[in-house]
């Protein structure tokens, strides 16, 4: 297995996600793949593919583009960035949230493990307008002094 062509296959795969381009997942993904991100933590083809269909419910225009790569000894790390625009709430404004991807791949080079490490926090719950409001505070609230 070549390290490197899997991770060109899996980086050229999400740059080109699209609802139709999920049919290829099982080029990419091993049969009893595991996804873990924030939010979800499927095994399974089916269980993947749901979890980006359901993405694509959710937000308006996504668009992963990784911003680097490298990977050795059948697995790669990913640092990315997913722009997105929220459904019916400042569906205007392009949203940005950066993160990264630890890849572990199959002896046929398809990925077997996939975990998503992004700060919910930061990256999604602050922009909300109730719950963004109260993260500021306690993010004041606990961070450490400053020039003292």
């Amino acid at each position: 297995m070549d390290t490197r062509q899997a991770l060109e296959r899996v980086v050229e795969f999400y740059e080109t996600l699209s609802p139709s381009s999920l049919a290829r997942i099982a080029q990419v993904y091993a049969a009893d793949a595991c996804f873990k991100d924030p939010f979800n933590d499927v095994c399974g083809l089916a269980a993947i593919e749901s979890v980006f269909r359901h993405m694509y419910q959710q937000v308006l225009d996504p668009r992963f583009r990784v911003t680097h790569s490298m990977g050795e000894g059948g697995e790669a790390w990913l640092a990315w960035e997913f722009r997105f625009r929220f459904r019916g709430w400042r569906a205007g404004e392009v949203q940005c949230i950066r993160g990264a991807t630890h890849l572990c791949f199959a002896s046929d080079g398809r990925v077997a493990s996939h975990r998503d490490y992004w700060d919910t926090g930061e990256e999604l719950f602050a922009r909300l307008p109730l719950v963004g409001a109260l993260m500021g505070w306690l993010r004041r609230r606990l961070a450490a002094p400053q020039g003292r």
